[in-house]
C-alpha cells in the first residue's frame, strides 16, 4: 500500500489496511439497540473520531448481527478498537484482516 495525499488537508497520510469486524450483540447490546437503534450510528461516529474509516456496515441474519468493514492504520490499532468497544459489554467482535484479491494474487506469484 502506498501513502496517499489527504484530499482536503493536502497532507500525506500513511497507508490504511482493511479489516472486517463480525459483531454479535450481547443481551445488554440487543436491549440497547431495540430501545435506541440510533446507538449504532453513535458508536460509528465514535469509531470515526478515533481515526478509523467505516467503509461499509450491514446488519446480518445468522450467527453474527453485524458486519463492519473499516480501514485502520495497522493490526495494533484495530485490536485496540475492538477491545475498547467489546469492553463496554454490549458486543463481542471477531476482527479479521482483509487482503485485496489483487494483492493476494501478486503475493502468491512471488
Amino acid at each position: 500500500m502506498a501513502a496517499t495525499t489527504h484530499p482536503i488537508a493536502g497532507r500525506r497520510e500513511e497507508p490504511m489496511a482493511t479489516y472486517v469486524l463480525l459483531s454479535t450483540l450481547t443481551e445488554n447490546g440487543a436491549l440497547t439497540v431495540s430501545h435506541n437503534p440510533d446507538r449504532i450510528r453513535e458508536v460509528n461516529g465514535e469509531v470515526e473520531k478515533m481515526g478509523f474509516r467505516i467503509l461499509a456496515q450491514y446488519a446480518l441474519l445468522g450467527p453474527y448481527d453485524f458486519i463492519t468493514i473499516i480501514e485502520a492504520a495497522n493490526n495494533a490499532a484495530v485490536a485496540r478498537l475492538s477491545a475498547s468497544i467489546a469492553s463496554r459489554g454490549s458486543v463481542r467482535i471477531m476482527t479479521l484482516p482483509a487482503i485485496p484479491v489483487d494483492e493476494f494474487i501478486a503475493g502468491m506469484k512471488k
